[in-house]
Order: structure tokens, then sequence, then C-alpha cells
């Protein structure tokens, strides 16, 4: 199973950016999906995750700029970033928890960099 993320980018405060995430593979069943972040010398936290039924969790850093969304058709998921700060600026990186015919387990992206900055 691949996870291909997408959507990063240089952005000012205050704009917007989409991040996309597919996942790939020999997928049974795609259960919870998220999206962590990591900015430099701090640790990775997650961001949102968002589980089979919708139900969603946000970072409180993040709630009401952030919204996360999924396509189960397309085994993918996605994070709209509003109100950009520059504390958001962070490798994202998207997470999925994957059925597959021998086992269920957590897979990772490649991430993709965020950079707030005017």
């Amino acid at each position: 199973v691949q996870l291909q993320a997408s959507g990063g980018g240089l952005v000012q405060p205050g704009g917007s950016l989409r991040l996309s995430c597919v996942a790939s593979g020999p997928i049974v069943k795609v259960n919870n999906m998220g999206w962590y972040r990591q900015a430099p010398g701090k640790q990775r936290e997650l961001v949102a995750t968002i589980f089979s039924d919708d139900s969603t969790i946000y970072a409180e850093s993040v709630k009401g700029r952030f919204a996360i969304s999924r396509d189960n058709a397309k085994n993918a998921v996605y994070l709209q970033m509003n109100t950009l700060k520059s504390e958001d600026t962070a490798v994202y990186v998207c997470n999925a928890n994957v059925l597959t015919r021998g086992s269920r387990s957590d897979y990772w992206g490649q991430g993709t960099q965020v950079t707030v900055s005017s």
C-alpha cells in the first residue's frame, strides 16, 4: 500500500491550501485517515483524523480553520487549510489505517511541505 500526498507549497499568512492524499495498492478497506505535521525542531503532531463513519478529530490549534474530508471511492483524504498562520509551517504527512487481504496496518505518505510566510 502506498500513500501519495500533494498540494503543499508556499502561501502568505491568511491564505489557503488544500492537501490531498491517495492510497493505492491491495486495499480491502481504508479505515481512519489523517494528517500529521512536523515542524523543524518539534515532534510530529496530529492535525486531523477522519474515521470511516466520517467523524473527525482536530488539534485545538487548527479548529475552525482546517477541514478534513475523504472520498471513499478514491481512497483519498483531503485537508482544506484556511487562514493559515506562520506556525502552520511544517511538513504534512498523511496516514491511513488500511485493511488488506492479510492484515490491518498503518501506512504513511512521503510528506508535503507547507510554508506560510510573507
